[in-house]
């Protein structure tokens, strides 16, 4: 096994000769980690190859909403015990504070007794430490606005000078309140608060960031070095991939991945802020510390068949098997904390000579005699369970092969099930999916029952609701097949108007939820029926009228406080109002069953256009972007595809006139067409000298 940090950045590129800093951050809200689970987390951390820890629990009251006060002489004395026992394990123990929630950044007394605080850790022997600024509101109090010109300002100059105070500790981490790409107005590159952090926080302080969004899908090389030229350093990746706060149903066993390992040397560092519950963050972590000792040079490269993108020094479905089959040891294992004193049921236990005769064993065994039943045995828990567990709670922005299975088995005997009624062409086909459906089902029952039966209970007590709950649904879904194949009656759970609790779910959550339109809009599995059909076909001129239906539509829907009138133009008006023609072959309408919905326009040459609105355009900008493009589509649209395949469509009409790149126009009010460009995958923002205030301008290259 690796050392901590061997294999993990020693002198990578961009973190200036540190070592790369790679671990666990606790920093989820709900109940912490117990003394006991942070040092177990400790040894797993020194013999993965792992070396950093953050202490950051959201509802430790005194590391954020009580950050003044001074730690207790008990808690004082478990503190040093933990900063100990990190030591001991080679793992950098990094205290962390959030002082945010009220703290006022001009008051001399606040600085102080933050850093009376930071003082007294000091002496428990902790040598680094995090200031915290995420998750708070971003308006200052009357007077921090009298001292400081911006939000940024006051967060430097309070972390500097924490810093300085500390001796400036070579580990020291700062978390901005635009802590991802989302929460930068209006983008990464033009954010005046990302701008001011860079350039104003002291070269020796480390920034925390999740990457695209909060919690981000992929993260990509091309993110990280926008950012980092931002903020004029290498970021350290405050990961939420495996989060499970922000849904108690919901919990994360799948591998690290969508983040290329080509990301370690642009990175000073990626932490993993995991599942709430300890012992089933074992994957979460086992798979970061696989990532982080992939080699660079590519000599190996593993090939998986359903990776949309191979990354040649690590794969994903190897490193979660790996972490599951040292999984597998720790759950048969009786000398886990909580775990249970005797042997499991079929394993005999040995007596030794050391032990005391036991007389009654005899008595008490029991052997079923003719025609009783069996005992019941509990079979081992297998490698293959601990695979479909992981496949059943997966990652938040996909499910694993078997459950993505499940659900296009379901799907498909449901809205085929007039197959199992009467003898057709499909009956056949209809029954042997139904049975294999049915295996699927069966397989995840027995998981259940050899996991319940598992002789490490701590592991198992952090799963149990989670598995109850799936063998439930899983459960209610078997029942359902059956009874459309006619194999047994309705189940009552399915068609009684008064059925048990357990089968409506949710509570009050979920009855909210059900209530609102973008309700299971963003299922991982997307029900075929519920999508409607579009059509993509050229613009002709009785569409005009419908065209300047939507722009007046979407106009208003959009007006704000400021009446359109008042506004300035954007140079794409004129397209959509009908007063400019758009180009030949440079005109698209998207179609659904109740007309058009939707359009993309463009002109090839846009100098005239913005010429008419006497609106200065530089040389340099429409040598890079000399097309101009406008899209709209009306809200009932709420899949994005159709309009990325519109707009696609469009801007390879206008590759084909010979156009270097085009460019578009959004009036910062407008939300929602800011929120659908991004979502298209072409247009990034771009700088445009004399914008009107309210304008964003982006770009993309063809």
């Amino acid at each position: 096994m690796s050392t901590p940090g061997s294999g993990v950045g020693h002198g990578r590129a961009n973190t200036g000769g540190k070592r790369f800093i790679s671990g666990v951050v606790e920093g989820f809200y709900g109940r912490p980690w117990t003394m006991e689970q942070r040092t177990e987390l400790f040894k797993r951390e020194q013999k993965w190859g792992l070396n950093t820890y953050l202490y950051a629990p959201k509802d430790d009251y005194k590391h954020r909403m009580y950050w003044r006060d001074l730690y207790s002489a008990e808690e004082a004395e478990q503190l040093i015990a933990l900063i100990s026992a990190a030591k001991q394990h080679d793992v950098e123990f990094i205290y962390a504070i959030s002082p945010g929630l009220d703290i006022t950044f001009s008051n001399p007394k606040e600085a102080a007794a933050l850093m009376r605080k930071l003082d007294q850790v000091r002496q428990f022997g902790c040598r680094s430490f995090s200031l915290l600024f995420d998750d708070i509101e971003t308006e200052m109090c009357a007077a921090d606005k009298k001292a400081f010109s911006s939000f940024a300002y006051a967060q430097v100059a309070i972390t500097n000078a924490v810093y300085q105070h500390l001796g400036d500790p070579e580990t020291f981490l700062f978390c901005p309140t635009d802590y991802c790409a989302a929460f930068c107005t209006p983008s990464v590159l033009q954010s005046s608060y990302l701008h001011t952090v860079g350039e104003k926080l002291l070269p020796g302080i480390d920034i925390l960031w999740t990457g695209p969004k909060v919690v981000s899908h992929k993260i990509s090389v091309e993110s990280i070095e926008e950012v980092s030229s931002v903020l004029r350093r290498p970021p350290v990746i405050w990961d939420n991939i495996h989060a499970n706060d922000y849904d108690p149903q919901r919990l994360f066993l799948g591998p690290f991945k969508d983040r290329p390992t080509e990301l370690i040397a642009k990175l000073r560092g990626v932490l993993t802020n995991p599942n709430c519950e300890f012992y089933p963050n074992f994957v979460a972590i086992h798979t970061l510390a696989t990532w982080c000792k992939a080699t660079a040079d590519g000599r190996q490269r593993d090939v998986e068949m359903d990776d949309e993108e191979q990354d040649p020094c690590y794969s994903p479905q190897k490193a979660l098997t790996l972490a599951l089959t040292d999984w597998l040891q720790e759950f048969m294992s009786t000398d886990q904390p909580g775990g249970p004193c005797r042997p499991p049921a079929r394993l005999k236990k040995e007596v030794s000579e050391e032990e005391p005769m036991q007389t009654d064993m005899g008595e008490g065994s029991y052997i079923p005699g003719p025609g009783e039943n069996p005992l019941y045995t509990a079979e081992p828990l297998t490698l293959e369970d601990l695979k479909l567990l992981s496949e059943l709670f997966y990652l938040p922005y996909e499910h694993g092969p078997t459950a993505r299975t499940m659900l296009q088995e379901l799907d498909w005997l449901k809205n085929h099930s007039w197959a199992a009624a009467a003898e057709t062409d499909k009956t056949a086909e209809w029954r042997s999916r139904a049975q294999q459906f049915d295996g699927l089902c069966e397989a995840v029952v027995q998981m259940f029952n050899r996991l319940s039966n598992a002789p490490n209970r701590s592991i198992l007590y952090d799963l149990y609701n989670y598995i109850c709950d799936i063998k439930s649904g899983v459960g209610l879904a078997r029942a359902y097949v059956k009874t459309l194949g006619g194999q047994a009656r309705p189940a009552a759970q399915l068609l009684n108007t008064d059925p048990e609790p357990w089968g409506f779910r949710g509570g009050l959550s979920g009855e909210f939820q059900r209530m609102l339109p973008c309700h299971g809009n963003r299922d991982l599995f997307r029900h075929p029926l519920m999508t409607s059909v579009y059509s993509i076909r050229m613009f002709c001129p009785e569409d005009k009228m419908e065209v300047q239906r939507i722009f007046r539509e979407m106009q208003s829907a959009g007006e704000g406080k400021v009446p359109m009138m008042m506004q300035p133009p954007l140079i794409c008006d004129g397209l959509s109002a009908g007063e400019i023609p758009p180009s030949p072959q440079c005109a698209l309408v998207l179609e659904d069953e109740m007309g058009v919905c939707g359009y993309a326009l463009a002109l090839t040459d846009a100098k005239p256009a913005a010429a008419r609105i006497q609106r200065a355009v530089s040389d340099s900008v429409f040598q890079d972007f000399p097309s101009l493009v406008t899209i709209q589509v009306l809200p009932r649209v709420a899949d994005p595809s159709p309009a990325k395949r519109m707009i696609g469509r469009l801007l390879s009409s206008i590759r084909s006139s010979g156009s270097r790149g085009v460019f578009c126009e959004v009036r910062h009010s407008d939300r929602r067409m800011l929120d659908l460009y991004p979502k298209l995958g072409f247009f990034k923002p771009i700088t445009m000298a004399g914008l009107p205030q309210d304008i964003i301008a982006m770009g993309t290259s063809l």
